[in-house]
């Protein structure tokens, strides 16, 4: 437990909301913290507002202060959630500025989902590494050069400061900010209260959906794109390609590099993968989805989920398709 003037107190918890935040950025931090707590009170948790006035969620849901930001002397962990709108930064005046100088009177610093923008934007991320939404996981790294971003990872720390993948990744960032503080029994018991996973298994690419419609409008490479998605399990090695392309297998990898940036072999890869998800999600056993996604037989598709997501056909399967009723008539 940290100390103040000489006597024990409370961790203080800041989760820094203001208007355009997304609600469930805030909920998550507040519902592990406060879980945490318990009747030990070990956290106090608070909402600070740039003002100490109510702000507005993205969903138009209130929350109500408990603290101005300049009231704020002292911070233990300062949770800074995301907006749905990255334009929400730049619209709110001295939001970025707010945050740089709570994070200088915090021990440290966890961002939900696209909090990490914010960050980015006061500085905090220069020279670490971070990840954040897997949607905008480009966009973080394309305005942070400094920053190495990891698109893939549930939450990323890097010294004294954490970033989180979306939304409901800011339970996973919190749950290990308990571990640390209180320990692995404390933090399995808030995740067994909360129903989650302590450690979550795979990473954010389990959950992103790839594009199911070409990217590139090539001439030469559109038709073949096509074809893939069409019938993933079709012939599409890369000598077929080429053969129907009626250029050389070189030509056709030099477009595949220029237009997808990938190879003919990765992209059909990818698009099997694309493929075997989409028929687990729908409930089609794993060996099914592996002969009729192309990819053949159970073992390289285990392989294949194992390299892209990080997680088993069969674990992706329990996790993602809809779950029957089997009593629903009764």
């Amino acid at each position: 437990m940290p100390y103040r003037n000489g006597e024990c107190r409370p961790h203080r918890v800041i989760v820094f909301a203001f208007d355009g935040v997304r609600l469930m950025d805030v909920a998550a931090p507040l519902e592990v913290f406060a879980t945490a707590s318990g009747d030990s009170g070990a956290y106090t948790v608070e909402v600070c507002t740039p003002d100490g006035r109510a702000v507005t969620t993205s969903t138009g849901l209130r929350i109500s202060a408990d603290v101005p930001y300049a009231d704020v002397d002292h911070v233990d962990t300062l949770v800074v959630p995301g907006p749905a709108d990255l334009g929400t930064i730049e619209a709110c005046p001295g939001l970025v500025e707010q945050v740089r100088l709570l994070a200088a009177r915090a021990r440290r610093v966890a961002a939900v989902c696209t909090g990490a923008f914010v960050l980015g934007a006061a500085g905090l991320l220069r020279g670490r590494r971070a990840t954040t939404h897997w949607e905008h996981a480009a966009d973080l790294a394309r305005r942070h050069p400094d920053t190495s971003v990891t698109p893939d990872a549930i939450y990323v720390q890097d010294g004294p400061i954490l970033t989180s993948a979306g939304v409901t990744a800011g339970i996973d960032v919190c749950l290990a900010l308990v571990e640390q503080d209180q320990g692995p029994d404390a933090a399995r018991t808030v995740a067994r209260d909360l129903v989650v996973f302590l450690q979550r298994p795979g990473g954010q690419s389990q959950f992103s959906v790839a594009s199911r419609t070409s990217a590139s409008g090539h001439p030469v490479l559109r038709p073949l794109l096509d074809a893939i998605a069409a019938d993933p399990a079709g012939d599409h090695s890369p000598r077929v390609l080429a053969k129907n392309a009626g250029v050389s297998p070189r030509h056709l990898s030099r477009l595949f590099r220029e237009q997808a940036d990938t190879t003919p072999a990765a992209y059909v890869e990818t698009m099997r993968l694309e493929a075997a998800r989409i028929m687990l999600e729908r409930g089609v056993s794993v060996t099914a989805a592996a002969r009729r996604s192309g990819l053949g037989s159970d073992e390289t598709l285990r392989r294949v989920f194992a390299r892209h997501l990080r997680t088993t056909p069969s674990a992706y399967a329990a996790r993602f398709r809809t779950t029957g009723t089997a009593h629903a008539g009764l």
